[in-house]
């Protein structure tokens, strides 16, 4: 068994500034940590449905290379424990998002000032805000802290929302920027 554990997200890859010391692009991103990863004695694990989202962003080539550094693996949702407490704020969370997404939509309904195709996409932009930011949004996202939680496995990702839902249920979490420099670190030891 490998010393340390990781599960990656795509964001790792996709993100500018998270992907930047790995490669330009995803595809040379994703060939970047795989030769970052040679030698060292590490697990990475990804959930199917982030390798399969990963598809959308990287050649066939890359993923190909990933593949064979990487475990695909996906949690046992049936098995896992999630405290109620969790839950409970979820849901409030959620409710506290839809109100202000509400008031958004009334806002916009409001102004009766032309020029509509402007007025969308600011209101798309503050919607998708409103509702999306710092919250697990997606199975795949959701998916992903499960696996790290049920490996005990730290999660490497630059989504806001799924680094806050693991801080919650108390799995370790790495920003996706730090990640090359901590395969550095862990060659030089």
């Amino acid at each position: 068994m490998a010393s340390r554990k990781f599960v990656i997200d795509t964001s790792l890859f996709v993100n500018p500034y998270a992907r930047e010391k790995f490669g330009k692009d995803p595809s040379s991103a994703i060939r970047g940590c795989v030769k970052a990863l040679e030698g060292l004695d590490v697990d990475v694990f990804i959930p199917p449905s982030i390798f399969n989202e990963l598809k959308n962003f990287a050649d066939a080539k890359a993923m190909e290379e990933l593949e064979l550094v990487v475990k695909k693996r996906a949690p046992n949702t049936y098995g896992i424990y999630l405290p109620a407490a969790v839950l409970y704020d979820f849901i409030e969370d959620v409710r506290l998002r839809i109100n202000k997404g509400l008031r958004l939509a009334e806002d916009f309904a409001k102004d009766n000032h032309p020029d509509n195709d402007e007025k969308l996409r600011k209101l798309r932009d503050k919607y998708r805000d409103a509702m999306r930011t710092g919250i697990i949004d997606s199975k795949e996202d959701f998916e992903l802290v499960l696996l790290a939680k049920e490996l005990e496995a730290t999660l490497v990702s630059s989504d806001e929302g799924a680094m806050k839902f693991a801080n919650q249920i108390g799995c370790e979490h790495l920003s996706a920027d730090k990640f090359h420099p901590l395969l550095k670190k862990l060659k030089g030891k």
